[in-house]
């Protein structure tokens, strides 16, 4: 079934042809121009997507879409966003289900607004990395077996260089990176790539800050930590327990057999029916009593060498739909939503998918720590921020934390919970250099399981303020 979907994913890819046809940058930026997606309310911000070549030489492009802030966007900042996996869709997710301004409806027939919304607050570029993931694509069919994280950073950049000078007004504006989970490589890595790219450029990119969410950050304190969340939260036995902190080499990027099978075991037999990605949701069960699951197991966000891949339970909550990923695959196969998107132009003859799993399997190179990214951020003077959603098992809390302890931080205000509507919204504690929050019973999409608390989140951070304390 692999080779199968291999040799499907290789034909693909030789097929597009670049555009042969180089226009100013004025009639670039107007070409990208968004009039309006199919059943998309009316809407007052503008929108651009299209494909900004990052490799000619093989005929590698990115696509990306720009969705402009709701209100004077000219005095706000250039916010961009990157879903992880690696291999999923930040227009599947990030766009289409977490920080964008539309929902799509149950038939997959139109849109609807999301009021909590981040364009609100900033303009929004969602961009599809690397190559390979979603509308993106390359030319070179190896592309999609030998990319890492260092391909991903350099195309990164170089995609975010081309975009300005496309877009032009964004060149002086300030620019902050975010993304979440398999992210927390990404955006780290192009924040690198940036500031090394700075220090040469005559016109260097105007880089505040990060933030970036359930965070993938260190292979040992984030496998530790996931181990200690599961036991914390009752979800495998004190034997699986000692078993895996003694079995297990937590360094490694691929596991021994055994500790293997430990895993294997606690998710198979001890978890039980749940989501890892909201051990607190519900399975959606249908109506014949089984649940509905999805081949998809590595989700959008998740890449962990060291542990086997499970098929990930659908959600049912209050206010949350389960099936938002199914109506994405639909409505972006739409060909009057990719002509609208100024997608797919080439007419490549495979459908659009919200994850590449081929692309996961064959990721070529991952650091084993970001810590020293993070390191070289706060010396460079970022803001940089982390936050965590608290009932995620896949890339949990208690993995950040051991992680971020590592930088052996000062606190500069202590631990206190933070506010949104008179609830608490979650704790948090600012360091010297970085500001660590978690979302109380938001699971691995924080955006998505609680928009309103994400959304002050959100403009706390741009702000560069606490979050509230009341």
């Amino acid at each position: 079934m692999v080779m199968a979907k291999r040799q499907i994913f290789v034909s693909m890819v030789f097929v597009i042809l670049l555009p042969t046809v180089l226009v100013g940058a004025n009639e670039e930026e107007e070409a990208d121009r968004i009039l309006r997606l199919p059943g998309q309310p009316k809407v007052s911000f503008q929108q651009f997507s299209g494909y900004v070549t990052v490799n000619q030489a093989v005929g590698r492009a990115l696509f990306y879409w720009l969705t402009e802030a709701a209100y004077d966007p000219l005095s706000k900042p250039l916010v961009v966003w990157l879903n992880g996996g690696p291999g999923c869709s930040s227009v599947a997710y990030g766009a289409s289900e977490e920080i964008g301004p539309f929902r799509i409806n149950k038939t997959a027939s139109g849109l609807y607004l999301n009021k909590f919304s981040w364009n609100t607050v900033a303009n929004l570029l969602f961009l599809e990395t690397p190559a390979g993931v979603g509308f993106s694509y390359s030319n070179r069919g190896s592309d999609l077996f030998d990319t890492g994280d260092r391909r991903t950073a350099r195309d990164s950049l170089q995609f975010l260089i081309r975009w300005l000078d496309r877009f032009p007004r964004y060149k002086h504006r300030e620019v902050y990176l975010t993304g979440e989970s398999y992210a927390g490589h990404y955006v780290p890595q192009l924040a690198k790539e940036i500031m090394t790219y700075n220090k040469h450029s005559k016109h260097p990119i105007n880089l505040k800050g990060i933030m970036v969410g359930n965070a993938v950050t260190d292979n040992y304190y984030d496998n530790l930590g996931t181990v200690t969340y599961w036991w914390s939260h009752a979800m495998i036995s004190d034997k699986t327990y000692r078993q895996l902190i003694n079995t297990c080499d937590f360094k490694r990027q691929k596991e021994s057999n055994e500790c293997e099978s430990l895993y294997s075991y606690a998710m198979d037999q001890e978890f039980g029916n749940i989501d890892q990605y909201n051990i607190y949701a519900p399975p959606c069960n249908n109506s014949d009593g089984s649940t509905t699951t999805t081949t998809t197991a590595t989700r959008h966000n998740m890449r962990l060498p060291h542990r086997p891949h499970r098929d990930r339970i659908f959600r049912q909550m209050s206010g949350y739909d389960p099936c938002t990923e199914k109506y994405a695959e639909i409505y972006y196969n739409r060909p009057d939503v990719q002509k609208a998107l100024h997608a797919n132009t080439t007419k490549i003859p495979y459908k659009w998918t919200a994850c590449n799993e081929v692309l996961n399997r064959n990721w070529n190179d991952t650091d084993a720590s970001i810590l020293p990214i993070y390191r070289e951020m706060i010396a460079g003077g970022l803001r940089i921020w982390v936050f965590s959603g608290d009932v995620d098992s896949v890339v949990p809390v208690t993995a950040t934390r051991y992680a971020l302890a590592q930088l052996k931080l000062e606190t500069t205000i202590p631990w206190y919970p933070w506010y949104v509507k008179k609830q608490v919204g979650g704790w948090t504690e600012v360091y010297k250099g970085l500001t660590f929050a978690t979302v109380r019973g938001a699971g691995h999409e924080v955006p998505l399981f609680k928009p309103r608390v994400a959304l002050q989140l959100f403009e706390s951070f741009i702000r560069g303020q606490p979050l509230p304390k009341s």
